[in-house]
């Protein structure tokens, strides 16, 4: 079986030739020239990626987000539907700033962003992270922490599956197969089951 080609749809804007194949650009997205999208994506209608964004593989963004300059979302990455990022601590519209000169969010391999999150310019969350919907993420999510609120502040601990890791364990064995070592907040995939 070969490859599916990029569906674009007819209102889509879509500038950027590096589209990934099998990705699905839904109504109403405009994707600037630089901005590089990979395989097996799937971009929610009314999204915006400026030129220096970077999507990995099987990436799903909802609805009405909008991705600025310096803006990286790794693979398997799921982003609600309205989430905000930022990419300037100091912004004034007198001032003009490079792209250089800005900031940016980076989304490591398999988070979740919950609808209408914030992220705050200069933060990473980690890999398999989870981000409750409506939080303002202020500072760094470490991989397999749950966070919400506002500011958003650790939860728990959460699996690659998205369930919930028991507190007070060294241990632990999901009901998903996957084992874990915990030391903490530390959290250390050992199998995949």
């Amino acid at each position: 079986m070969g490859k599916q080609s990029a569906f674009i749809h007819r209102d889509a804007v879509v500038e950027s030739k590096r589209i990934g194949e099998g990705t699905r650009i839904w109504r109403n997205v405009h994707i600037l020239p630089g901005a590089a999208v990979g395989e097996g994506c799937n971009i929610g209608e009314g999204c915006y990626l400026e030129n220096r964004v970077t999507l990995g593989n099987g990436v799903t963004i909802k609805n009405n987000v909008a991705l600025w300059d310096n803006t990286v979302i790794e693979d398997g990455v799921f982003i609600g539907p309205a989430v905000v990022f930022t990419n300037d601590l100091t912004p004034r519209a007198h001032r003009k700033k490079k792209p250089e000169e800005l900031g940016g969010v980076i989304i490591k391999k398999g988070a979740t962003i919950g609808a209408n999150s914030t992220l705050v310019s200069g933060i990473t969350v980690g890999e398999y992270a989870f981000v409750g919907a409506g939080s303002v993420v202020t500072r760094d999510v470490p991989s397999y922490h749950m966070v919400y609120g506002n500011p958003a502040r650790f939860r728990g601990l959460v699996c690659r599956c998205a369930a919930a890791i028991p507190a007070g364990k060294s241990r632990f064995q999901c009901s998903c197969g996957l084992r874990y070592l915990i030391k903490g907040k530390k959290v250390v995939e050992v199998s995949q089951g």
